[in-house]
């Protein structure tokens, strides 16, 4: 029987790029591994191994990512006999390293084979982060991560597993409403610094207020952490003193 999400209309919606469902993929996969069912990516995905977007109406929908991540969980379960709990770790492992690369050095860094940056839905943010789903939904409710068509990006993960670690220093994601006040008014000094470009139509103005804008916010993030740190040297000096 077809999956009905093989019909959905609404089936790319849940992130900007193809998505297939759980019929597709059992398809694709089954050509190596003839024993595949629908049970068993249910069973992978309630293990956290990996994580589809859901439609509004429900259906899981699977993007490339996430069919190559499936491969690479049977194959090695079939050739290596690895439990669960050590794939997910190794493929989350070699995930985080591909993307600290990149950050470190873009220029050399491999292409992206899909060119959408990558999103997680809620349940993959909290796995991903050991944050847990309570922990996410307070830094939504806070305002210090922002979820869009039912999806986190990078910077929510990034926002997410700080906000995890801090807790571990009695530091709750109320306690910390002051990053995003400051966020929102340095973001409104770089919007006033822009505006003469952004007003104007030509695709020239507009592509120099972004990169003016990148320069300008790195100005301001150079300055809020130095300001932090002289704090924190004054606060050990005056520690010293008073040892």
């Amino acid at each position: 029987m077809t999956d009905p999400a093989e019909t959905d209309p609404h089936r790319d919606d849940v992130q900007h790029e193809p998505r297939v469902g759980i019929s597709a993929v059992l398809k694709e996969l089954g050509e190596d591994h003839p024993g595949i069912t629908a049970s068993k990516l249910r069973f992978l995905e309630d293990k956290g191994l990996v994580h589809p977007a859901r439609t509004a109406s429900g259906y899981r929908k699977f993007s490339r990512a996430d069919v190559d991540r499936l491969r690479r969980i049977l194959e090695l379960q079939r050739d290596r006999y690895l439990p669960l709990k050590v794939i997910r770790e190794r493929l989350d492992a070699d995930e985080d390293a591909r993307r600290t690369a990149e950050a470190a050095d873009p220029v050399t860094a491999p292409l992206p084979v899909v060119s959408a940056p990558r999103t997680y839905n809620l349940r993959e943010l909290a796995a991903r982060t050991g944050a847990g789903i309570p922990l996410v939904r307070e830094l939504v409710s806070y305002g210090l991560i922002r979820e869009q068509n039912g999806v986190f990006d990078d910077h929510a993960l990034a926002i997410t597993r700080a906000a995890h670690a801090l807790t571990a220093h009695g530091l709750e994601p109320r306690h910390l409403r002051p990053f995003k006040a400051a966020a929102d008014r340095e973001l409104g000094l770089v919007e006033r610094a822009v505006a003469p470009l952004t007003s104007r139509r030509d695709a020239a103005s507009r592509a120099r207020a972004v990169e003016r804008a990148q320069e300008i916010s790195g100005l301001c993030l150079t300055i809020h952490t130095s300001l932090v740190r002289s704090e924190i040297a004054a606060l050990q000096e005056r520690a010293a003193v008073e040892g």
